[in-house]
């Protein structure tokens, strides 16, 4: 079976819970409201970057603390690829219909990872991950590693 390799962006203090979907729980996302665990990942290393830096309120944020960058390989079968998503998908701010998507998503078990397009490059995509689903095992989680922001992003 192939697999798919996904990409995961955060401040290294995270790094231990990066796959709990802690996060999103307590923040809610463009597609998952607040108390719904889901992990946010990127198809590449460059796509979660541009993730992370349209969501930094401070640039000097991106420079002032450590961040990890970490792999995670989803088996091709594990992964739901939606034929339709809400309209609303590129609004911004996002819309609650697509945060019902991705909790519908969650509540119905259907899949351990959902592949849905990004906002920030169209044609590419991001994938969030269920860490409740019972096969969530079959997530191969990497080691992480240092990653760090080019300085000429802060310009």
């Amino acid at each position: 079976m192939s697999a798919v390799l996904v990409w995961r962006l955060l401040r290294k203090r995270y790094a231990d819970e990066a796959f709990s979907g802690e996060g999103s729980r307590r923040f809610g996302a463009r597609w998952s409201p607040a108390g719904i665990n889901v992990v946010y990942c990127a198809e590449s290393r460059s796509l979660a970057t541009l993730e992370v830096l349209v969501n930094v309120r401070d640039p000097k944020l991106l420079y002032a603390q450590s961040w990890v960058l970490i792999p995670a390989e989803l088996p091709a079968g594990a992964i739901e690829r939606p034929a339709q998503v809400p309209a609303s998908w590129r609004a911004n701010p996002y819309s609650p219909a697509t945060q019902h998507f991705g909790a519908e998503w969650v509540r119905s078990a259907r899949s351990v990872a959902l592949r849905i397009p990004s906002v920030v490059v169209p044609g590419e995509f991001n994938y969030l991950l269920n860490p409740a689903h019972p096969d969530f095992a079959c997530v191969r989680i990497g080691k992480p590693v240092a990653f760090h922001f080019d300085s000429r992003l802060q310009r």
